[in-house]
């Protein structure tokens, strides 16, 4: 399969193959799904946290006496019923990551792929070097490509200081080297643009 290869004027300037195996894969909801929640949770902070009772400052004094106040009897001010009290059974600071085959993960990003290729939501460039750092410059190319939310993927996205630096300020405009490659950020843009090195990269990764 065969696509056209553009560079960053909106030219074509050659064409480059997309092993089918990698883009016209099946595509399955589930699988995506399973890893993009994966990625999610990977990402999560897991900083909440709540005081139980024995981090809890205050006395260990009885409030009050048990009869004759008129109140309910109670043992401690640090009691989660009591004002400024302890919570009972709250989160806890913890990692939300878990584990999920490389199998899977590597089928879902081949499904990722081929739903962008199906969508026409895929763009292959010739590469990504510019002549100016200037973030101007880069966004009045991406326009004329029609390039408003893109995913982009180059093995030189960030040792090309000029466009590593030119891209930074362009709103719903991300870029990765090909190792960053994930199934979240490629669905949730609207084009997924790859360099042709990385096209390569990726046949040789997901083909074996």
């Amino acid at each position: 399969m065969e696509i056209g290869l553009l560079n960053l004027d909106n030219k074509e300037v050659g064409k480059v193959s997309l092993d089918p195996a990698i883009y016209s894969h099946e595509v399955r909801q589930d699988i995506l799904h399973r890893v993009v929640e994966w990625q999610r949770a990977k990402k999560r902070a897991g900083t909440h946290k709540t005081k139980g009772i024995s981090e809890i400052s205050g006395t260990t004094k009885k409030p009050f006496k048990q009869k004759g106040t008129g109140n309910a009897r109670q043992g401690s001010l640090r009691s989660p019923q009591m004002r400024g009290g302890a919570v009972i059974f709250g989160p806890v600071v913890r990692d939300h990551a878990y584990k999920i085959q490389k199998k899977v993960r590597e089928l879902a990003l081949k499904m990722a792929l081929s739903l962008k290729v199906s969508e026409q939501k895929f763009i292959a460039l010739e590469g990504l070097e510019l002549k100016s750092h200037k973030t101007k410059d880069l966004a009045a190319q991406l326009k004329n490509i029609g390039l408003t939310s893109a995913f982009v993927v180059g093995m030189d996205a960030m040792t090309d200081k000029n466009f590593a630096m030119a891209y930074r300020n362009i709103k719903h405009i991300n870029a990765v080297p090909v190792e960053g490659i994930n199934v979240y950020d490629v669905l949730r843009s609207e084009y997924l643009v790859l360099t042709k090195d990385a096209i390569e990269k990726l046949n040789e990764r997901l083909s074996k």
